[in-house]
């Protein structure tokens, strides 16, 4: 067995392997749907033999199977957002401290000590609804932040405006974390000078506005916060870890994470740097569920582990994945 201590203590590429490795026979050994997908693939720990070979579960399992490697009981349910009549993902969670430790850590390999920022969150559309992750994630931040000012808000946005102002004059580090169509939406109401504010957008227009590309997403909300690079951060409901950006869309993962990239037409071979297909994510703090998740977005991969989001499957572009699914 794995133990927390072994996933976040991973230091080097070698120790990556070897982690991974463990966690594929653990996973293959206790999670049955897991294990029946790899057989059906032909894939196992007996001819599974580099972390190139381990087979990568399709996430849209995560909709219509319970997704458990562990058998101890559940203590949280996280679940994605969708529209009405939509089926929506469930990450079974039976040990929170993982997650907790996972996104602790995370944030700290990229942004240093919580306790340096005042965290404000603009997450409406996360808000209005039970179960999500990220809300589980900042709630924790603003906590461990301990400064008087963090928090969430939801339509108020003329307080937000005020305090934000207040703060990044007053020399405090700022963290504004939001979900995209609210950011834009704040920007419309004033426009921003920051010196001292990160913003953090967090994807999605949610159907609120209409998708744009990320340069001129970024472009907009540099212009109206006044600040030279927007932050990003990776996430979904389906993993217990998530990648940063500190500009231009360039994503890097913490050592227990990693991306690998597949060909869009043959879902079991994977391609080189540089190319464009479907993104595969390893998360070893997915150690309970299931750690190796074929996501339905695109991107590319690039030296030193760093990645870009390009965009998501349509579903009729989705090859070589449906093994189960129904």
């Amino acid at each position: 067995m794995v133990s927390a201590h072994d996933i976040f203590t991973i230091s080097g590429k070698k120790d990556f392997e070897k982690i991974t490795m463990k966690v594929f026979r653990y996973q293959y050994e206790n999670n049955m749907v897991y294990q029946e997908f790899c057989d059906l693939i032909r894939r196992n720990p007996s001819n599974a033999k580099t972390v190139e070979d381990i087979p990568f579960l399709p996430i849209q399992f995560f909709k219509s199977h319970g997704i458990l490697s562990s058998p101890e009981p559940i203590q949280q349910i996280f679940t994605s957002s969708g529209t009405t009549g939509m089926q929506n993902s469930r990450h079974l969670v039976t040990d929170i401290s993982l997650y907790e430790e996972s996104y602790r850590k995370g944030f700290a390999e990229f942004y240093g000590n919580i306790e340096n920022y005042c965290v404000l969150a603009l997450l409406p559309s996360y808000l209005e609804r039970e179960g999500s992750s990220l809300i589980h994630m900042v709630e924790d931040l603003i906590k461990l932040s301990h400064h008087p000012d963090s928090g969430f808000y939801l339509h108020n946005y003329d307080e937000l405006i005020t305090k934000l102002e207040e703060l990044d004059n007053s020399g405090q580090n700022v963290l504004l974390i939001g979900v995209t169509y609210a950011l834009l939406d704040l920007i419309e109401r004033h426009s921003f000078q920051l010196n001292n504010t990160i913003i953090m957008e967090t994807g999605g227009m949610k159907g609120k506005r209409k998708e744009i590309i990320r340069e001129e997403l970024h472009s907009i909300l540099c212009k109206g916060f006044g600040v030279s690079a927007i932050h990003s951060e990776y996430g979904m409901t389906e993993l217990l870890s998530q990648a940063y950006s500190l500009g231009n869309g360039i994503f890097e993962c913490p050592p227990w994470m990693q991306i690998l990239i597949r060909d869009t037409e043959d879902a079991l071979t994977l391609i080189p740097e540089g190319k464009t297909g479907g993104i595969n994510v390893i998360d070893l703090a997915n150690i309970n569920s299931c750690s190796f998740i074929a996501t339905q977005d695109l991107g590319k991969k690039y030296p030193n582990h760093s990645f870009e989001v390009l965009g998501r499957f349509d579903n009729s572009d989705i090859r070589g994945c449906n093994l189960m699914v129904l």
